[in-house]
C-alpha cells in the first residue's frame, strides 16, 4: 500500500469517526430534550370549588396526556450507546429504529401543538418535544444511510489484516517439536519433569 493510499484511507476513517460523532450527537441530544420536554407542565386546569374552599389544580405533564411518549425517548436516548457498540449492516437497522423512534416521539410532541387541551396550555413543550423527536429521526436516518461504512467504537486498535505472502511464508521458522501435540500432552511432559519443547 502506497504513502498515498494509507493517507487516503486514514482521511475516510476520520472522516467515518467524526460523522458517527455528529450523528450519535444528534440522537442524544434530540432524545433528551424530547424527554426533558415530555416530563414538563403542558397544561394547568383549574377546577373552581364552592368557597372557601381554594380551586383544584390539576397539572398535566407531557408524560401524562401521553404516556409512551418518555418510553420512546428513552430508548431513543439508549440508542446512541448501541449505534456506538454496532457495526455494519447491524448498525443500519438500529439507524433505521432510531430513526421511526424519532419521528414517533415528534408526532407525540406534535399531538400537543395541536390538540385542544383544557385550562391554561403551554405550547412550548410540545414545540420542544417536537424538535428533539426531528433530531433524535436525523440523526437516526443519518445512520441508516452511512452508518455501515463508519469505524467501530475499538476500530483504531485493531491490528489491520494482511495475507501472507510466500516471501513472509519463507521467513516463518519451522514447526518446532511441540508442533501437532495437543496442550494436555505438553502439561503432562511438565508433571513428569520433562521438557516438552526437547527434541
Amino acid at each position: 500500500m502506497s504513502v498515498g493510499d494509507r493517507l487516503e484511507a486514514g482521511g475516510r476513517a476520520a472522516s467515518g469517526r467524526r460523522q458517527l460523532t455528529y450523528a450519535v450527537l444528534l440522537g442524544l441530544v434530540g432524545a433528551a430534550l424530547a424527554l426533558w420536554a415530555a416530563t414538563r407542565s403542558w397544561s394547568v386546569e383549574l377546577t373552581v370549588r364552592p368557597a372557601p374552599l381554594p380551586p383544584v389544580r390539576e397539572v398535566r405533564s407531557g408524560a401524562a396526556l401521553l404516556p409512551w411518549l418518555p418510553a420512546l425517548a428513552l430508548v431513543a436516548l439508549a440508542g446512541g450507546g448501541a449505534v456506538l457498540a454496532t457495526r455494519g449492516w447491524l448498525r443500519r437497522i438500529v439507524g433505521v429504529l432510531l430513526g421511526v423512534l424519532g419521528l414517533a416521539v415528534a408526532v407525540g410532541g406534535g399531538y400537543g401543538l395541536v390538540a385542544d387541551l383544557d385550562g391554561v396550555v403551554s405550547r412550548q413543550w410540545p414545540a420542544l418535544c417536537l424538535l428533539g423527536g426531528l433530531l433524535a429521526a436525523v440523526g437516526g436516518g443519518w445512520t441508516a444511510l452511512r452508518g455501515g461504512a463508519w469505524p467501530a467504537m475499538g476500530a483504531r486498535y485493531e491490528r489491520p489484516t494482511r495475507t501472507v505472502t510466500e516471501s513472509d511464508s519463507a521467513a516463518v521458522a519451522p514447526p518446532g517439536p511441540m508442533a501437532g501435540r495437543r496442550t494436555t500432552e505438553a502439561w503432562d511432559a511438565l508433571d513428569r519433569g520433562e521438557d516438552p519443547t526437547a527434541g
